[in-house]
């Protein structure tokens, strides 16, 4: 299974839901069977690594992301991941823009494994101040958990996984 993450810069959001949900594949051993990774709507961010304050809030969560590096949504990414999970709704709407109707089929939106939290989107947290990293890494923290709990099941389906 792949799974691939969308923001716009691909360096605070997408890079932070890519490493806390390798750790929670991790934690559950099945990081061997799900390919992740994240990338952005827009090309600013190329190359480059996550921005300071994302790598030092996530770091406090015992994670590191410092070797990602920012790169681009290319339309052939559509087709070569299964789930393709958008931050907010203008990330969203970009990937459609992009997407046939096969590959819209497979774009989500990521809060959508944790209805539990009562937000549709994580805010970027990009121009404002740590609290708003903290927030956005509870909600990923989340959202990852849900889809983590969703992979499983699709893996078990799929006979990849025991019961």
């Amino acid at each position: 299974m792949r799974i691939l993450f969308v923001c716009l810069g691909n360096i605070c959001r997408s890079p932070m839901a890519e490493g806390l949900f390798r750790r929670e594949l991790q934690r559950r051993g099945i990081d061997h069977l799900v390919e992740v990774d994240s990338a952005g709507t827009g090309s600013w961010h190329i190359g480059k690594p996550p921005d300071a304050r994302a790598q030092r809030a996530i770091a406090r969560r015992g994670v590191d992301i410092s070797g990602l590096r920012g790169r681009q949504v290319k339309r052939p990414d559509l087709d070569a991941f299964d789930l393709i999970l958008a931050m907010d709704a203008e990330n969203l709407s970009d990937l459609m823009a992009l997407a046939d109707e096969e590959q819209m089929q497979r774009i989500r939106l990521f809060m959508e494994f944790a209805p539990e939290r009562g937000e549709r989107e994580v805010p970027d947290p990009y121009f404002g101040g740590e609290e708003g990293f903290e927030h956005v890494l509870d909600l990923l923290e989340a959202a990852a958990q849900g889809l983590a709990d969703h992979v499983e099941e699709e893996l078990r389906k799929a006979g990849r996984l025991q019961a």
